[in-house]
């Protein structure tokens, strides 16, 4: 066997042990039935997806489709870190400042991550996704989290 796209193998891997990974862990709760689905049905289904997922482009990767392959750049540790990081802060933030500070906070560091775009873009995208947010879970799921800091609630 002749591998053609390594970029392939490599994402069919990653894919593979993040699905067995999830599978793994979603056994810990109750599976339910498809008429009355428990905690772990849709975590195993999207794990059982991703796996065939996997092995399908594992596969592929095999096949002497497109041999022209790009090749594999260098990670970009300062998005990478940006983006972990903000999601880090916004968890430290949320209890105590909210989620009006925090979800911009999230997005405004994240966005740091990609140099194609304006701060008034970011700022935009900051607005719009933060009221977004509480729109769908606060009010539309009627989800509980802080959503004013607790000094002014």
């Amino acid at each position: 066997m002749t591998l053609y796209n390594k970029r392939d193998l490599l994402s069919s891997l990653m894919f593979l042990g993040f699905g067995l990974l999830f599978l793994i862990y979603a056994q810990d709760y109750n599976m339910g039935t498809t008429r009355r689905m428990g905690p772990a049905f849709f975590p195993t289904m999207l794990a059982v997806l991703q796996i065939g997922l996997g092995l399908l482009i594992g596969i592929l990767a095999f096949v002497p489709a497109n041999t022209d392959e790009e090749p594999i750049h260098s990670t970009d540790w300062r998005g990478l870190g940006l983006i972990v990081g903000s999601v880090f802060l916004f968890a430290q933030l949320l209890p105590f400042a909210g989620f009006v500070v925090a979800a911009p906070v999230l997005l405004l560091l994240a966005s740091l991550a990609s140099p194609e775009s304006s701060w008034k873009e970011r700022i935009a995208m900051a607005i719009i996704l933060t009221v977004g947010c509480i729109l769908v879970f606060r009010i539309g799921l009627e989800m509980t989290f802080p959503i004013w800091p607790p000094s002014l609630s």
